[in-house]
């Protein structure tokens, strides 16, 4: 079916648009006029306002290379949670390697050399002393390793966190026995009356030392956990260059058992907030919802933003850090933008 609108017909339809845009026009005046309101209704229940990004409670600890070297070995992902001492980048060591096989070698010709002399009773005590130091020296290398291949075997489901646990004790207890066997050592070649090796047994100790060394720039060359942590990060690949100076660490580590935030108060807020204020952090990606904290911590420093370091401009505001504990922070994850809102009413001045 179809109608015609005559003259005041379209005038009166005119009208009618015109009511209605008006009318649409002061409700949305009238909805930014409630926002308004209720933001600064808000506002007036908060002491100050600062961004900030949610981080581990451990920070992001950033893992570099201690020194130049080929990557040989990454055996975490991003997501593993690694325990302290656990290995996490080794660096290629053929030539260490090859000096530890040539220090193995002397050692076992020096020391039947060395056996083929009877000692005298003092000098005998002293031989089964460095002996003893040279196989505890042995059973760190060996609880290590053994260490290392029991994080690789639960990592990969055939281990669990107990067998970690059990393999972490016998390394503590290898590197307490050798502590103690080093400290004997050294009293009974302190005294006066233990005699000075013969040649054939200094030329054991000296190549003693240089397997101890060459073992001691191996384990230089692997790279370990710290502390306890999360994966957060993992930008080291095998056969790349490492080096200390990167940019770019190799891996980012935090401890996510809990979260905090790392908030950039305005210094002219410095003086309004105190250590134990109530907060409410509110996510950028979880609009509408807040989760609650305290401050724990307050830098007794102010500068430029992290944002703005480098080149700035006079108008760019100096500000101090500020540390917040979550009491619930899920389902928050690392890195999200957040604002802080510090309350009044647990202000004291």
């Amino acid at each position: 079916m179809h109608f015609t609108v005559g003259a005041k017909g379209k005038a009166a339809l005119v009208g009618l648009a015109a009511a209605g845009i008006a009318f649409n026009l002061g409700a949305s005046v009238r909805g930014v006029h409630a926002e308004e309101a209720a933001r600064v209704a808000d506002e007036k229940n908060w002491q100050a306002v600062a961004p900030g990004r949610v981080e581990p409670v451990s920070g992001e600890i950033k893992i570099a290379a201690p020194l130049a070297g080929v990557i040989a070995e990454v055996p975490v992902q991003t997501g593993d949670k690694v325990v302290a001492g656990e290995l996490l980048v080794r660096l290629r060591d053929k030539e260490v390697q090859a000096r530890i096989a040539n220090a193995q070698a002397q050692i076992a010709m020096r020391k039947r050399a060395r056996n083929d002399q009877a000692p005298s009773s003092r000098a005998g005590e002293r031989r089964k002393a460095e002996d003893a130091v040279s196989d505890g020296e042995k059973a760190v290398v060996e609880a290590q390793a053994a260490f290392d291949k029991t994080a690789r075997d639960r990592r990969a489901g055939g281990a669990s966190d107990s067998d970690l646990e059990a393999a972490r004790a016998v390394l503590s207890r290898a590197r307490d026995q050798r502590k103690q066997l080093r400290a004997e050592l050294r009293k009974l070649v302190a005294d006066p009356a233990t005699p000075l090796p013969t040649p054939n047994e200094g030329q054991l100790n000296i190549a003693r030392t240089e397997l101890w060394a060459a073992e001691a720039a191996s384990e230089k060359l692997s790279i370990r956990a710290p502390i306890s942590a999360t994966v957060l990060q993992v930008n080291a690949k095998p056969g790349e260059l490492a080096i200390p100076s990167a940019t770019q660490p190799l891996l980012l580590l935090g401890d996510v058992s809990a979260l905090r935030v790392r908030a950039e108060l305005d210094e002219r807020d410095f003086g309004e907030i105190m250590i134990g204020q109530a907060v409410s952090v509110r996510p950028a990606a979880f609009r509408g919802r807040e989760f609650a904290g305290k401050v724990y911590s307050i830098a007794p420093l102010v500068g430029p933003s992290r944002s703005s370091r480098g080149q700035r401009n006079q108008t760019d505001v100096d500000v101090v850090e500020v540390l917040v504990d979550l009491t619930e922070p899920r389902p928050l994850a690392v890195g999200m933008k957040v604002d802080v809102y510090f309350r009044y009413d647990n202000a004291q001045h």
